[in-house]
């Protein structure tokens, strides 16, 4: 019934700066700067990811370079301390890796990235090898869709479906992303459903329903509110 949803694949960077175990520390700045990133892969063998440094790993090195820290310190941020003795890549990444894989739908992504607060994740193969890059804003670009391609979607995959006598029972217009459907359905319960899925239509900002009066039926009673989408009758 529903469109195939976007997937890593779909939206990731297959061109990947990437650094081996030994790389030097100065390396691996010059690397960030000339690539505009703020972490890269720490790569194996023939490519299988065993870690990310980034520029998170690095900013030890200037914070402690001209003090001691007290013991406190010490106690506190052990890891931190670590790496500002660190001399490469194989001292100062995160391992394991924060990955995904290329098939992993840009929901999943996005609640890797946001459960685990970084920008961008290896994209990788069942064995570990590397395919690609995904940041957040490969992620947003699902938002790129034209109001035209995002109306088309819903009038086929949910309209078509949810209320076939006949479709034109209710239209839909879209601005900016936001989804407006109009129109007039006898079975209430299908309004929050519909506005769910709508809303889980890749590049959809925000969802509105507004229903009219069916010709010669009384007055209706509010539509239902979903919490995920905006519902009112009129």
């Amino acid at each position: 019934m529903y469109s195939t949803p976007h997937i890593v694949s779909d939206v990731m960077s297959h061109t990947v700066a990437a650094v081996g175990r030994r790389a030097a520390f100065t390396e691996i700045v010059q690397l960030m700067q000339d690539w505009k990133v703020s972490a890269l892969p720490v790569l194996e063998g023939e490519g299988r990811v065993v870690g990310v440094v980034s520029e998170a790993d690095l900013l030890p090195k200037e914070e402690f370079r001209d003090r001691d820290p007290d013991r406190a310190e010490q106690l506190r941020r052990p890891d931190d301390l670590a790496k500002a003795g660190g001399r490469t890549a194989e001292d100062l990444m995160t391992s394991p890796a924060l990955t995904v894989r290329a098939n992993a739908t840009l929901a999943q992504a996005a609640r890797t990235m946001a459960h685990a607060r970084v920008k961008r994740l290896a994209v990788v193969d069942d064995v570990g090898m590397l395919q690609g890059i995904v940041s957040r804003a490969d992620l947003l670009k699902v938002f790129l869709r034209t109001d035209e391609e995002i109306a088309g979607e819903v009038r086929r995959e949910i309209l078509a479906h949810l209320f076939p006598a006949p479709v034109s029972a209710v239209r839909v217009e879209v601005h900016k992303g936001v989804v407006k459907l109009t129109g007039r359905s006898r079975d209430t319960s299908l309004l929050p459903v519909a506005a769910r899925l709508v809303r889980a239509v890749e590049g959809v900002v925000d969802v509105e329903f507004e229903r009219t009066r069916p010709e010669g039926a009384a007055e209706p009673a509010a539509a239902p509110r979903e919490g995920d989408g905006h519902l009112s009758s009129a």
